[in-house]
């Protein structure tokens, strides 16, 4: 849960128990700004310029990867999979996975997932006008069993049909000491049979400049932050699961490009790497 903010920007709804800290950058409102998007404050957008400084391709990352996330939600959704779990699901922003999605099928179904207050209460809004098929889910993505007792969880994976859960540029949220790789693990063991993961990951081989990322996005976040990883550490989090259409994780521009026009990251002071892949 967010901290109590200093002065005019503090919101609380003391029944629910939100607390929105506005006086600190967000990982999702940080995300939003460099997307081009308006659901941010000035100091998400001043964390963003100084990080900018630190990493000049960071807008480039977040272009390319909001891209791959949509690609690989089509690409599912062409194979006939109907229903996805976006796990750190962020701000809204067009197109959602709902919008790829029933463009292939009206019917399709998405849950999302967030603990950003903001993001939950944009989401909601949003979401509203059809309960049917979409819903936000308040939770932890770390809380792999209490998220799949729910009920909107448990409506996704009512039968056997598959689900790609997708963890799209969020698990270097998660520390070290949260084991992100035996939640990725747990979330498998979880899917119906025959279901799809979608993992991208902020990655460097450079220790140097990953440390310095690290302690920057954990000191500007108030320790919202896991770890900027290696390569060799994001790969580990497909050893159980079977890669989709490539070797293994690529840098996401380059995963089924839809042209040779599609945005490319052209430098690499970190990049976002990742794949589809299958369930075993």
């Amino acid at each position: 849960m967010a901290r109590v903010a200093a002065g005019e920007h503090g919101i609380a709804k003391r029944g629910e128990r939100v607390i929105v800290d506005l006086s600190r950058p967000s990982v999702a409102r940080m995300y939003d700004y460099l997307l081009g998007g308006t659901d941010n404050y000035q100091v998400d957008r001043t964390a963003c310029e100084d990080l900018l400084r630190l990493a000049p391709s960071t807008r480039e990352l977040a272009l390319v990867n909001r891209a791959f996330l949509v690609r690989a939600v089509r690409y599912l959704a062409r194979q006939g999979v109907r229903r996805f779990l976006d796990h750190g699901s962020g701000l809204p922003t067009r197109p959602n996975v709902h919008d790829v999605a029933q463009e292939i099928d009206p019917h399709s179904e998405v849950v999302y997932i967030d603990n950003d207050p903001i993001v939950v209460g944009h989401g909601r809004m949003m979401l509203a006008e059809d309960p049917d098929t979409t819903a936000i889910l308040d939770a932890d993505m770390r809380h792999v069993d209490e998220i799949f007792e729910s009920e909107e969880v448990k409506r996704l994976i009512r039968d056997s049909r598959p689900v790609a859960a997708l963890f799209v540029s969020v698990l270097h949220c998660i520390p070290d000491d949260d084991d992100p790789w035996a939640l990725v693990n747990r979330v498998a063991e979880l899917l119906p049979p025959g279901s799809y993961m979608v993992i991208s990951h902020l990655a460097s081989d450079d220790l140097e400049l990953s440390e310095s990322l690290t302690r920057f996005m954990r000191e500007t976040t108030d320790g919202q932050w896991g770890r900027v990883r290696s390569l060799t550490e994001v790969q580990r989090l497909f050893e159980r699961l079977d890669v989709l259409e490539t070797d293994g994780p690529v840098e996401v521009s380059s995963w089924l490009p839809d042209s040779d026009l599609a945005p490319r990251q052209k430098s690499t002071e970190w990049i976002e790497y990742g794949a589809v892949a299958r369930v075993r």
